[in-house]
């Protein structure tokens, strides 16, 4: 979560700049510092903050070892719809509150608006969009102790599909949340992306209906596993451009040149795994070379950021990072409660 943060803030003020103008004002991508706003504190963007609103409503419906006295690793009960309820007020929380006016996407302003009318959020959500705004906050997910793979697949498809439901922004925060489930786990790097492939295409015809009840129906598919395997096609070709552009790598190349832009679900995942691989999964480089790109800079930098958090933990991080980190009490506050 703090990697998620301090690649957020990184990225936020490169965002929409060419790489000349971010080259110009920030210098090369190696040497990049952390951008301070006024009173000097590293400042995140929506990104952070839904990330938040996810987490802070998984803390609501789900117990830590330490105050359950579970065994760690113990499976723990979620049902769908507590999940769904406490995630819709964390949502409209955020739609309100006065921090949210970090340019975040129209898809989860109008989608987050629906739910707080209290209609279905089958209704509520945008099936058209597969922006990047749902994989982008889903890292708590994966984060949770207790979890099955089979509830952090519905979880993660859920919190995405609230806002997004379209089946690629289902599928790639799926993906992205068991990359930082596998990177937590001590996967390593160079297993990353076949056990990613692998976990879509086990997952290819697997429509979660306890968690997204008739999402497939009301996006107009002909049947569910037609739908969400087309989310899972798109994110296995994803996943080639990454296996790609790491045959021949260029540290140097612009990222969205190399993989795309990021500013749908399953290019922000492929980028910013390859920023994390390129740079062989160093913590700092990976969102030093994730903000310095010409696409959704703050996003790919977050996703590259939960990536090298959860494969080192936080002491990678600078301390004069994190001693001003904008949120920095809420996102520990999870730490102590799930690490």
């Amino acid at each position: 979560m703090l990697g998620l943060a301090l690649g957020d803030a990184m990225g936020h003020p490169t965002e929409f700049l060419t790489m000349e103008r971010i080259t110009s004002a920030f210098g090369p991508w190696h040497t990049m510092e952390m951008p301070l706003s006024a009173g000097d504190v590293v400042r995140v963007t929506d990104d952070t903050q839904m990330a938040l609103a996810v987490g802070e409503a998984l803390a609501e419906v789900t117990t830590s070892p330490r105050e359950s006295g579970r065994a760690w690793g113990t499976p723990q009960t979620v049902p769908p719809a507590q999940v769904e309820a406490a995630l819709r007020r964390h949502f409209v929380t955020w739609l309100h509150d006065p921090n949210n006016d970090r340019a975040p996407g129209q898809t989860c302003l109008d989608a987050c608006a629906a739910l707080e009318r209290g209609v279905p959020w089958q209704d509520a959500t945008v099936v058209r969009s597969k922006g990047c705004g749902a994989n982008m906050r889903v890292a708590p997910v994966a984060l949770v102790p207790g979890l099955t793979a089979e509830q952090c697949s519905g979880i993660a498809q859920l919190q995405a599909a609230m806002t997004h439901g379209h089946p690629t922004a289902l599928a790639a925060s799926d993906l992205t949340a068991h990359a930082i489930r596998l990177l937590a786990h001590g996967c390593a790097l160079d297993e990353l992306l076949p056990q990613l492939r692998l976990h879509a295409v086990q997952s290819r015809r697997k429509y979660h209906g306890d968690w997204l009840g008739d999402l497939a129906k009301k996006a107009g598919a002909p049947d569910p596993v037609t739908f969400i395997a087309f989310g899972w096609d798109e994110c296995l070709r994803a996943l080639d451009k990454v296996t790609d552009a790491l045959r021949d790598p260029d540290v140097d190349r612009d990222p969205c040149e190399a993989v795309g832009p990021g500013w749908i679900a399953e290019e922000a995942l492929a980028t910013a795994l390859y920023c994390f691989l390129l740079v062989g999964g160093h913590a700092r480089e990976a969102i030093r070379r994730g903000a310095h790109s010409s696409g959704d800079s703050d996003s790919i930098a977050a996703l590259a950021g939960a990536f090298a958090g959860a494969k080192h933990g936080p002491g990678q991080w600078l301390p004069e990072w994190t001693e001003v980190l904008e949120y920095d009490d809420r996102i520990r506050a999870l730490g102590r409660l799930w690490d």
